[in-house]
């Protein structure tokens, strides 16, 4: 929609952060950074660069801030403030596990302290993040985490003659693929499934090649199987889910949204009909068996 005449239309500045926690026994500590060009204390955080999509920004910005390798996990929402005439920064935040690393001043953070959350919403500077804060604190923790991802562009049934299992990626399809592979990464995949259709496998292969494993197939998760056996689909989901490392599981449009719902609704969380885009990405926490978040990504492409 075009601005209405006499306004200018505001520029919207993405950028991607985290409340970054670290495990101490039952309760986490999060990571409040010191940026000195601004003497504050704050959630790290910064701008996206040219060709990534946020969550690849939300990793890279914890990792240069803090030194520490992460592993994001829900998204916690947004925050906005202008920053100039016409110009709005827009920040989406995730938990995100810290995996290993040390700290050292540069020249953006020189201090950097692991803190519980209460003592976080004291010590950072801004309102808006102790909003961000608040709500990490309020969310439940998953114990495990599982990626839903709905295969690439493999254009149009109608126009290939073969068998429709092993109709591949088109070329769009192909580059959506190279894409989703560092948005994965960003969630800390390391177990990649696929049901048994070529598109689906595609669509991962070009992780599987960065990481040096394997796909496997999974008959139960294609669209005629889930069709056929609801029950069957969702329990090896949730038992793929429940191994060890995070899980992608590429499949098809219908047993997606299928799954996706039979897995919310026992929980109380709202999906709306979970319709899910070439290329889409669902990621579900889980406790035990029950999902305590579902967040959608409905494109893995950068935000310009």
């Amino acid at each position: 929609m075009s601005p209405k005449p006499g306004k200018s239309r505001v520029r919207v500045v993405p950028a991607a952060g985290a409340v970054l926690y670290r495990k101490d026994g039952d309760s986490p500590l999060c990571a409040v950074v010191h940026r000195p060009r601004y003497d504050d204390w704050s959630l790290p955080k910064g701008k996206v660069d040219a060709g990534e999509a946020l969550p690849v920004t939300a990793v890279r910005e914890i990792e240069e801030e803090t030194g520490f390798a992460a592993e994001l996990r829900s998204r916690i929402g947004t925050t906005a403030y202008p920053l100039k005439e016409n110009t709005r920064k827009e920040v989406t935040y995730w938990s995100a596990l810290a995996t290993g690393g040390d700290f050292e001043p540069n020249s953006e953070v020189d201090e950097i302290r692991w803190v519980p959350v209460d003592e976080a919403k004291r010590l950072v500077s801004y309102p808006l993040d102790r909003k961000i804060l608040s709500r990490f604190d309020d969310a439940p923790r998953a114990r495990s985490v599982l990626l839903l991802v709905r295969h690439a562009k493999a254009g149009r049934r109608s126009e290939w003659s073969g068998d429709d299992d092993l109709r591949p990626l088109e070329k769009n399809g192909r580059v959506q693929a190279e894409m989703l592979a560092p948005m994965l990464r960003a969630f800390g995949v390391t177990r990649l499934h696929s049901a048994p259709r070529v598109r689906c496998e595609q669509t991962l292969a070009p992780l599987a090649d960065e990481l040096g494993v394997p796909v496997s197939t999974e008959p139960a998760l294609s669209d005629e199987a889930y069709l056929d056996d609801p029950v069957a689909a969702v329990s090896r989901l949730t038992r793929i889910a429940a191994g060890e490392g995070v899980a992608a599981v590429s499949s098809q449009g219908s047993a997606i949204p299928g799954m996706v719902r039979d897995l919310a609704g026992p929980a109380g969380l709202d999906v709306g009909d979970a319709s899910t885009k070439k290329a889409g990405v669902w990621v579900l926490g889980f406790d035990g068996g029950t999902v305590v978040h579902a967040d959608y990504y409905p494109s893995p492409l950068p935000l310009f």
